[in-house]
């Protein structure tokens, strides 16, 4: 089921999602609506948050694309990435590698509004999946943006938080339309 997207200024997007434990048929139910949703809104990371559930949940859905090129690697080895996608992570932890560099994100929460934000270029990511298991990880490229987008949103942080100040202060009128609109 598709299920709507919260948009900048709904108070759960700023809400820390609380643990997941025990996976439920209600859990899986939100991860297959939640993969649902992020396609159909042509997005490569959906957060529960954004759904309305402030839970520690996400879903992502990275190609490897030769413009935006991943790789993810399990115990020093390298993974087929398309074998793990959609992944379904909860409870996600990451340790930011060292190197940063400025890429273009944007947000299913903030229609029409991008902006280059500042991450490391890669990541170790620890979290639970579907069936249980507890996976550990690494990944470079589109996929450490989108694990480290998606983590700031299981814990009620925005990429607008990440922007440089000139960026947000030219964004600023759009964003104000979205809380209108949000709170109309």
């Amino acid at each position: 089921m598709i299920l709507e997207i919260t948009k900048y200024g709904d108070p759960v997007l700023r809400q820390k999602g609380k643990l997941v434990g025990e996976i439920t048929d209600e859990v899986k139910t939100l991860a297959e609506d939640m993969i649902e949703t992020m396609r159909f809104a042509n997005g490569v990371g959906l957060a529960a948050q954004q759904v309305g559930i402030p839970v520690q949940l996400t879903v992502l859905e990275v190609e490897n694309s030769e413009d935006r090129p991943s790789t993810m690697t399990i115990d020093g080895k390298p993974v087929d990435l398309a074998a793990w996608m959609p992944m379904i992570l909860m409870n996600p932890v990451l340790e930011l590698g060292p190197d940063k560099e400025d890429g273009n994100e944007g947000c299913l929460s903030f229609p029409d509004i991008t902006a280059d934000i500042k991450r490391s270029t890669t990541v170790k990511a620890k979290g639970k999946l579907l069936d249980g298991r507890v996976i550990e990880f690494e990944a470079t490229g589109l996929l450490a943006r989108a694990l480290q987008h998606e983590t700031d949103h299981l814990n009620g942080i925005l990429f607008i938080d990440r922007m440089r100040s000139a960026t947000k202060t030219a964004l600023a009128g759009k964003l104000k339309r979205l809380q209108r609109e949000m709170n109309a």
